[in-house]
């Protein structure tokens, strides 16, 4: 297997990882409880009715908004034209949807 196969399923499952962790996290101060369903293509975090998946090249909003989405062999996600650290990323994106 390919090493840069093997490192994106790493980085792909630690991003699904700290979805969860933050999503735990966040929902002792909330009303809602949140769901994360992972596979090896897809990443849906659903808190309420609202909901985010990401795929390997984009996230989608409960809204239909999309946007290319894409881990970096850094550790960094780039969605849109913003890249920040991955847990960064997963911590913004459960919180706000949490609110």
């Amino acid at each position: 297997m390919n090493v840069s196969v093997q490192l994106h399923r790493e980085l792909w499952t630690s991003f699904a990882s700290q979805i969860r962790s933050y999503a735990a996290a966040h929902g002792l101060n909330s009303r809602h409880h949140a769901v994360v369903e992972v596979g090896s293509d897809l990443i849906i975090l659903r808190v309420n009715t609202r909901w985010l998946r990401f795929t390997h090249s984009e996230m989608t909003e409960d809204n239909n908004r999309t946007e290319p989405f894409q881990i970096n062999i850094d550790g960094t996600v780039t969605i849109g034209a913003v890249t920040e650290d991955m847990d960064f990323t997963a911590e913004r994106l459960t919180r706000e949807l949490m609110q």
